[in-house]
């Protein structure tokens, strides 16, 4: 089974991927959002639930048959995919083999459209204006969905859009995890590694509690799909997940003090770069 963190790692090489085409098409960029999503699959085996406390079973031991998907089921998620791919087949869109959270929609005259999914979220991109306003429409006949506009929001990267381009950043997410890890106030840093530090030395006493440096740098690996400025310190560190020291916690937390300092930084796709 593939890991939470590296399905969103690969689907958001795919989401800039499909921005980027997008910009360089000059193609509309929305966003839709469905409405209890795990609650439109169909159940297809039988799935028996205790009863929800504060209600009183007619008879002692009796429990809850499910008729609908529920929140919390193992099945939610795999159900509601299954239901969306199903009505958007139906539709005349195509699933793609090498992600199937990506399906698109191509005409004898040369229109295209294309829809990446996460979970209740939705971006729509082509060139067939109408396409995308019948899909929606659609779509919120049958699932109920809020039309959200222009993408600005997505696994975590923040879209800005103007005639120059669009602007991918993870501002709100490097301050989340300052926050998380207690440097929201910490002095800013020009640099991202102190080379005087020796990752190898024994002197440094051991680190007692791995969990928090793992955690770290897992969220730091997530953060370099927009700031390629840290990819080298992260991928360096990412290597000493074992034998760790303070040296290694210390150099971790340097990486926070250099976000500190360019919180802003991101990739620019610009709309006249040939594709």
């Amino acid at each position: 089974m593939i890991s939470d963190k590296l399905f969103l790692q690969w689907l958001n090489h795919y989401c800039k991927a499909f921005i980027d085409i997008a910009t360089t098409k000059n193609w509309l960029l929305d966003q839709l959002d469905v409405n209890n999503a795990f609650l439109l699959g169909d159940l297809h085996e039988e799935v028996y639930i205790e009863v929800p406390k504060g209600l009183v079973p007619p008879k002692p031991g009796q429990v809850c048959k499910l008729k609908k998907s529920l929140y919390g089921l193992r099945q939610a998620s795999r159900q509601w995919y299954e239901k969306l791919s199903t009505v958007l087949i139906a539709l005349g869109y195509t699933q793609s083999q090498s992600n199937f959270s990506l399906c698109t929609k191509q005409s004898a005259t040369g229109a295209f459209t294309s829809i990446l999914v996460y979970v209740d979220d939705m971006i729509l991109t082509g060139n067939d204006a109408y396409e995308i306003a019948l899909v929606k429409s659609q779509l919120d006949q049958l699932f109920k969905i809020k039309d959200l506009g222009q993408l600005k929001f997505f696994l975590g990267l923040e879209v800005t859009r103007s005639r120059k381009g669009v602007f991918l950043t993870q501002r709100k997410y490097t301050l989340e995890l300052l926050d998380a890890a207690g440097l929201l106030g910490c002095k800013p840093s020009n640099t991202s590694m102190d080379p005087q530090i020796k990752l190898h030395s024994k002197e440094s006493p051991l680190l007692e509690d791995i969990s928090m440096y793992r955690w770290l740098i897992g969220q730091l690996i997530y953060l370099t799909n927009t700031r390629s400025d840290i990819c080298f310190v992260v991928n360096h560190l990412s290597q000493f997940l074992s034998t760790l020291t303070m040296a290694h916690y210390q150099a971790a937390l340097r990486v926070l003090h250099y976000l500190k300092a360019n919180l802003g930084r991101g990739l620019f796709f610009p709309s006249d770069s040939p594709l």
